[in-house]
């Protein structure tokens, strides 16, 4: 009988961590391992948990992942596999980028790799809009692009929690308007943008959900596609894809749509007439923004099928 592979969650307790534990746990063929909750913190009981399962997901701020990842590296041969679902080692060529739908190699790269770094919510949507129509030549790769977002207040740490639960927060509240947000990098790296975008995102007060948006004026662009070129390419990328799908544009579009699936939807609102397009990208910030391509991820290292919906699994 073959031996059912296990994962360590280092971070089991916080929102990404909690989410991935709840859909590993609908899998007959993985076995979460946990640490006594008052050793958690504790390199030793941390590095003797490593050395015994297939793979660790790291579900820490920054600092403390690269922390991990060393004491992951200090057992040499005996090392798990690491998936890193913090900003850390997004843009590290050392690590393969886990989003799968980036390429057609993107799924056996992951499969292949020791290390893994799970993308960031908000770039995963502007991404897998922005690169194949960058590789199709639709789009120059030194075009100036911005990308508006919005997502629940779950993406943004258990301090900007604690102040939507607690009814301090705003009903809505644009922020990162330094131009600095630490996911710039990670999106211009992947969609192939050689300027760098601007991206501005935003936080509404709605648990979990997002939409990324990227407008266009589409008579700058060479040989002036109508929104439905645009759509074309897209839907050929993606045709026949488990998660990532290509949807009629609608005149009105809400969030939450695809909270606790694994789904994300693009759709292209253009208006010939004014020359111009919207693209956009809904997801769960939770799911195909976090645990929810995590738990694909992990299928993909460990050669195992993999459930990445919890709402699929509630139904």
């Amino acid at each position: 009988m073959a031996k059912t592979p296990t994962v360590f969650i280092d971070g089991e307790a916080g929102t990404t961590g909690l989410q991935i534990r709840d859909r590993l746990a609908l899998l007959p063929n993985v076995a979460v391992r946990s640490i006594d909750a008052a050793r958690r913190k504790d390199p030793e009981a941390r590095r003797e948990m490593m050395s015994e399962v297939d793979l660790v997901v790291l579900c820490l701020p920054d600092d403390a992942a690269k922390e991990s990842a060393a004491l992951a590296a200090s057992l040499g041969d005996a090392a798990p596999k690491l998936l890193d679902a913090s900003t850390a080692h997004r843009v590290n060529p050392d690590w393969a980028y886990g989003l799968a739908e980036l390429s057609a190699e993107q799924p056996a790269k992951i499969a292949a790799a020791m290390r893994v770094s799970n993308p960031g919510c908000y770039p995963t949507g502007g991404i897998l809009l922005l690169r194949p129509l960058i590789e199709a030549g639709i789009i120059p790769a030194d075009h100036p692009i911005t990308c508006n977002a919005i997502s629940g207040f779950s993406g943004g740490g258990n301090a900007m929690i604690a102040a939507y639960e607690a009814r301090t927060a705003p009903d809505f509240e644009l922020y990162g308007l330094g131009l600095e947000h630490k996911h710039i990098v990670e999106l211009q790296l992947y969609s192939g943008l050689t300027r760098r975008p601007i991206f501005v995102p935003s936080v509404g007060d709605f648990r979990q959900g997002m939409i990324d948006s990227i407008p266009l004026h589409l008579e700058t662009l060479p040989g002036k596609p109508k929104a439905a070129d645009i759509e074309a390419v897209l839907a050929a990328r993606y045709a026949g894809g488990e998660h990532v799908r290509v949807v009629p544009a609608s005149a009105k579009l809400e969030p939450q749509a695809l909270n606790n699936t694994n789904a994300l939807e693009l759709r292209v609102h253009g208006n010939d007439k004014y020359g111009q397009a919207v693209l956009t990208a809904r997801y769960d910030n939770l799911g195909k923004g976090a645990s929810g391509a995590a738990v694909q991820n992990i299928g993909l290292m460990l050669g195992i099928a993999v459930v990445t919906s919890l709402k699929a699994a509630a139904e």
